[in-house]
């Protein structure tokens, strides 16, 4: 059972490890600390970069890694400058350190949300939708929607003067299709029919 584990873990990290390798903020990791630290850092180092926004307990989850050793080396990585961190709400989110405004790392911990993330795709492909069909769309209370178009007008993202309005679509449009594959399979269907509309370069 551990040797399964640690197998899969392995495997994990160096496939983020490869991308890492090849990531604009490669430094040299330092060999200290346990199990393989250029590894587990070089995986990290990949692994922002194509998941920006997540946060602290997706990236531990999905790397397989402890909770005492993620916080380590995501220390030592923000400490060196390669990545950066913002709370939100409960959470905090992890980016490429220098690669996106505040605006975008708001809009990033949204996409990362379910209830935020299906209202703005319903929004991007129909501007005009209305509570109640966000509500059906996403199988989700009206109550649901109307907490989700609060925080996202709040987060300067969703303007409720008039219905319903997102206030940087070709913003989230970007991010979107950029980041696809790290969000879910709706996500990367919009993104296979929305790439040629991508005018926005953050």
């Amino acid at each position: 059972m551990t040797d399964g584990f640690d197998g899969r873990k392995r495997e994990t990290l160096r496939r983020f490890a490869a991308i890492g390798a090849a990531a604009p903020f490669v430094g040299t990791a330092s060999a200290d600390g346990e199990d393989d630290p250029n590894e587990t850092r070089e995986a990290i180092r990949g692994y922002v970069p194509t998941t920006p926004g997540a946060h602290f307990s997706k990236l531990r989850d999905d790397l397989r890694l402890g909770t005492g050793e993620a916080q380590y080396h995501l220390r030592k990585l923000e400490e060196a400058g390669e990545i950066e961190s913002a709370k939100d709400a409960d959470y905090r989110r992890y980016f490429p350190a220098g690669r996106f405004d505040e605006l975008d790392k708001r809009a990033l911990g949204y996409l990362r949300r379910d209830t935020p993330r299906g209202m703005i795709l319903a929004l991007l492909r129909d501007p005009n939708a209305t509570g109640a069909e966000l509500a059906a769309d996403l199988g989700v209370s009206r109550p649901t929607i109307s907490a989700a178009a609060a925080a996202l007008d709040d987060a300067g993202l969703l303007d409720r003067t008039d219905g319903y309005a997102l206030t940087e679509p070709e913003r989230l449009l970007t991010l979107v299709v950029r980041y696809a594959d790290s969000f879910d399979a709706e996500a990367v269907a919009f993104a296979d029919d929305a790439a040629e509309l991508v005018a926005y370069d953050p």
